[in-house]
């Protein structure tokens, strides 16, 4: 589901069990700012090399919460925004914004951690695993790959948000990130990407993608190709919107 620029940010929504339920806000302005600066910030001409003429994460409500799946403890040497260890695949910058939503505001020094199958689906200890903490801008960017085909369901990024900028600090939000099934239809065709076994699902049927779109929130990774031909890399863009009073872990 996307949102216009004049969507209310609404929610009676409740942080840690004794927090009050969260006032109505227009975050609108903001958010308009915010994708619009990310965008700019590339030098991209969008108007040519987006599927999309406006960013569908335009967030407004808090990012459901999903289930934390094939997690390893990260140490201090994951810490670091190039993820790839030489794995092979079509490049992707992965632009990850944190706002809160109880003030409209990008999270800054927020540790964001992801982590993903390689392109046939396989899961390592430390390849494409890392963490880093958000700028001052509310934004962290990942070099990674374009995830291959998981065994456990539609084709995802994983992530964990800290309160803190440290690995130590409380988790305030897990979930996941999704692509279109028309992305994925493509790039799970395209070579190397082609060996993985692992049978596709779409995410109409995956439960998680079900879960991690509820309540109005959209989890899709909104992708760009870098250049005019997408083979030579993508941008994705994705935001998660979260109450830093919510702990989950």
């Amino acid at each position: 589901m996307r949102f216009a620029a004049s969507v209310i940010c609404a929610a009676v929504l409740t942080g840690i069990a004794s927090a009050s339920p969260l006032e109505r806000r227009d975050c609108s302005a903001q958010i308009a700012s915010y994708n619009l600066a990310r965008r700019s910030a590339r030098g991209i001409d969008v108007s040519k090399r987006s599927l999309y003429p406006t960013m569908p994460n335009q967030v407004c409500v808090l990012a459901p919460e999903n289930q934390r799946q094939d997690w390893v403890q990260m140490n201090s040497s994951l810490v670091r925004t190039d993820i790839t260890e030489g794995q092979p695949g079509i490049l992707m910058l992965l632009d990850i914004g944190v706002l809160d939503i109880t003030t409209c505001q990008p999270v800054t020094g927020a540790m964001v951690e992801v982590w993903h199958p390689n392109q046939v689906g396989d899961y390592g200890e430390t390849f494409l695993r890392g963490a880093f903490q958000t700028g001052s801008n509310g934004i962290v960017e990942f070099k990674t790959i374009y995830p291959g085909q998981p065994a456990d369901g539609a084709n995802h990024v994983n992530l964990a948000v800290h309160t803190g900028s440290s690995m130590s600090s409380g988790v305030t939000h897990v979930g996941q990130a999704f692509f279109y099934d028309s992305w994925n239809h493509f790039v799970l065709m395209s070579e190397g990407y082609n060996t993985n076994s692992n049978p596709t699902v779409m995410n109409a049927v995956d439960p998680n993608y079900a879960a991690a779109t509820s309540d109005g929130y959209n989890a899709i990774v909104d992708t760009l190709s870098i250049g005019d031909d997408w083979p030579s890399g993508i941008i994705g863009y994705i935001t998660v919107g979260i109450n830093p009073n919510h702990l989950v872990q």
